[in-house]
């Protein structure tokens, strides 16, 4: 028993010791004004922030990298808390700190958010505050700054019962779903911009004109503005940010010219339909990066030219039944952040098949000129395989086929031969080089313009059809000396990235 109290009263003593110690700490601050604190960051800057929705969080870390601790004397917001930021200390919220001990050669971190109060402007404003640390007498500083944005906001989601246009001069923030009843037809000036938040949808049950231009497409993307990854993946560039456009069944006479759909999961389905009457068209366009499949149809009619069909987890254009006509159009699948579902090719086409039992539909026309169909596939060992696939009836059918489709100078990843449905095609063992695909040090941006004077499709297109579609969606004349390019982009040498 003895030996137990004589261990307890040392155990004591050392304790005692120790709380002595750590205490001593608080008391050795060093006085040295050229003992400063350094930062991660001179300026920590916020993507544009839609007024009244807060901001993400970012971090800014306090380094002390001197041989003593310091004592900060005070951190503090410049703006009092009128700008807007919001810091946390340490574990701690205010917008005012006093006495915060930070140890010789360690580090702290200060989190900061920011809620930007509605401006009534169209155009977004700098709103700027700093974070000022006072030690010994010293002031440093770190710039805050962000752009807020006035917002057309639709938390309850947006309901078009009449015929509407909807303004550009403000984008658009989506929350649930953007609906267009039946016999009402939105009209969507140059310029507009949708902001869809998470698994929001645009359901158009009546008609929808997007009509932009080049130097003012119409977009439509997910709502998060900033970095999944610090500076290197944009949640603009990863896939299923948002749900998708949906024509349904009783939605005819769409029109979509010089529109970006991007980042979503669906990109663009268009519900069962009546292949006599027009269900879309769409020119100038591109439609990329979906987390499921990018464009599907049943039984529709539907048109596409200059435009860009790109990277899906799921097939890039799937056409079941209808009446289809694709012209100087690139599809393809390069999907980097999701893996490629290994049933799926770019390009599928279905005819007389069933979809929930309902069916057979025949497609009575599915035309290709002048395209592009490629992706990340090899070539596939049989004729026909690669990066297309074709049935009728849930059957394999190149030859002899009893529906009418036509490849007319394409270029296409598959290994084939030409017969009366693949005309003047070039048939790919190997893809073409583009301008960019997708790599870590350009932030995972695909420009699928053919990136060499010595590529296959440069002046290989149909003259004939190039004359109906004289410019690319960038406005490059096809008609040139080059000759026409193959695909939704004219080579032009002096092209950049």
């Amino acid at each position: 028993m003895k030996r137990v109290t004589i261990l307890l009263f040392l155990l004591s003593a050392i304790m005692l010791n120790l709380l002595s110690a750590c205490d001593g700490l608080d008391e050795h601050y060093s006085t040295n004004p050229n003992h400063r604190l350094s930062f991660s960051i001179d300026t920590l800057s916020f993507d544009t922030v839609f007024s009244t929705i807060g901001s993400t969080t970012k971090e800014l870390m306090i380094y002390n990298n001197n041989s003593e601790a310091l004592n900060i004397e005070s951190i503090l917001l410049a703006g009092g808390g009128t700008t807007g930021f919001r810091i946390n200390v340490d574990g701690r919220k205010g917008d005012s700190f006093n006495n915060v001990s930070i140890l010789a050669e360690d580090s702290m971190y200060v989190f900061v958010e920011v809620t930007v109060n509605p401006n009534d402007a169209d155009q977004p404003l700098l709103i700027e505050d700093s974070i000022v640390f006072v030690t010994n007498g010293i002031q440093q500083s770190v710039l805050l700054e962000a752009y807020g944005q006035d917002v057309y906001l639709h938390k309850g989601g947006l309901t078009i019962t009449k015929d509407t246009v909807l303004s550009a001069k403000r984008p658009y923030l989506i929350y649930d779903n953007l609906v267009v009843e039946e016999g009402a037809k939105m009209t969507i000036e140059k310029g507009a911009i949708f902001y869809m938040h998470d698994n929001a949808n645009i359901v158009v049950h009546g008609s929808m004109n997007a009509n932009g231009t080049q130097n003012e497409p119409i977009i439509f993307r997910g709502d998060r503005l900033d970095f999944i990854l610090d500076n290197v993946l944009p949640y603009d560039r990863t896939p299923g940010q948002w749900g998708g456009i949906y024509l349904k069944n009783t939605s005819f006479d769409n029109t979509m010219d010089y529109v970006i759909v991007r980042n979503g999961t669906t990109g663009i389905t268009c519900e069962l339909s009546e292949p006599e009457h027009s269900k879309l068209v769409i020119n100038n366009s591109q439609i990329t990066n979906m987390s499921k499949q990018l464009f599907f149809a049943i039984n529709c009619n539907v048109t596409a030219a200059n435009s860009e069909f790109s990277n899906a987890r799921n097939s890039v254009v799937t056409l079941v039944g209808g009446k289809y006509y694709f012209a100087h159009c690139t599809l393809a699948n390069y999907m980097t952040l999701l893996s490629r579902d290994p049933s799926s090719q770019t390009l599928r086409l279905a005819n007389n098949a069933t979809v929930d039992k309902n069916g057979p539909y025949p497609i009575t026309q599915a035309h290709f000129d002048n395209c592009i169909i490629d992706g990340s596939w090899s070539a596939g060992e049989k004729d026909y395989e690669g990066e297309i696939q074709i049935t009728s009836g849930g059957e394999w059918k190149v030859e002899n086929t009893d529906f009418d489709y036509l490849f007319n100078h394409c270029m296409i990843k598959t290994k084939g031969v030409a017969n009366t449905n693949f005309k003047d095609v070039i048939f790919l063992s190997k893809s073409p080089s583009y301008l960019m695909m997708g790599e870590k040090e350009n932030k995972y941006s695909f420009d699928f313009r053919l990136a060499s004077e010595e590529e296959e499709g440069i002046g290989k297109a149909d003259l004939s059809i190039a004359q109906k579609y004289p410019k690319d969606r960038y406005g490059i004349n096809r008609l040139t000396s080059t000759g026409p390019t193959i695909g939704a982009y004219e080579y032009d040498p002096s092209q950049k990235e």
